[in-house]
């Protein structure tokens, strides 16, 4: 670990726990996985393993969508009153063919609820398969960033890059080809890592340890 990261341990462990709240779905639920081996856990291990307090809170269902997630966060953010957000959904509204609009609006006042609450939010994408059709799939992918952008959020585009688009991706998905199995798990965590860590970084002022995966 470099000096500067382990001054910014150093500043995170002195100040106050931060809370992680993510609110997702079965790819983020440990759907048909052993417990513990989902990219929450491993994010949890990560955080734990580099003396970061940051209390990690998984709120993910499977089979939800963002209108299910909507719902839902108020209540979860009275009662955790997390630090930051993580809202990984959307993919269900795809595979339900709901409005495009709709999907958009639900993560657009998500993501304003979380600001709102005074926690920094990450918005977790997804992409869709080719069978959806190039347009539709564009137009989808593309509402992550325009929410991140309306609302100045983190965002991380793709969170199965290096899974689905992978030359051999049929390895790594359970056998509906839907879910990744426990062997992608570590490839979604480093999706996701470099944008969370900005945002734990920015509540610090100090350069953070980048991750675990090795060169």
């Amino acid at each position: 670990m470099t000096l500067a990261a382990a001054l910014g341990a150093g500043a995170l462990h002195a100040a106050e726990p931060a809370t992680l709240l993510v609110v997702g779905d079965s790819l983020s639920a440990e759907y048909g996985l052993r417990r513990g081996t989902g990219w929450v856990a491993l994010l949890e291990k990560r955080l734990a393993e580099q003396k970061l307090p940051v209390k990690v809170v998984n709120a993910s269902i499977s089979g939800d969508t963002t209108s299910g997630g909507r719902s839902r966060l108020a209540p979860l953010l009275a009662q955790h009153r997390p630090t930051h957000v993580a809202i990984e959904l959307g993919a269900n509204d795809a595979l339900r063919g709901l409005p495009l609009a709709m999907t958009e609006d639900n993560l657009s006042r998500m993501t304003e609820a979380a600001q709102q609450a005074g926690a920094r939010v990450l918005l977790v994408g997804i992409q869709l398969p080719p069978n959806y059709g190039a347009d539709y799939g564009a137009r989808f992918a593309a509402l992550y960033e325009q929410v991140a952008r309306r609302h100045k959020a983190a965002v991380v585009p793709f969170l199965l890059k290096g899974v689905a688009d992978a030359p051999d991706a049929e390895r790594l998905f359970q056998a509906d080809r839907i879910h990744p199995t426990e062997q992608a798990q570590p490839t979604i965590l480093e999706n996701v890592w470099p944008e969370l860590r900005k945002l734990l970084q920015a509540d610090t002022g100090k350069a953070m340890p980048p991750g675990e995966r090795k060169p």
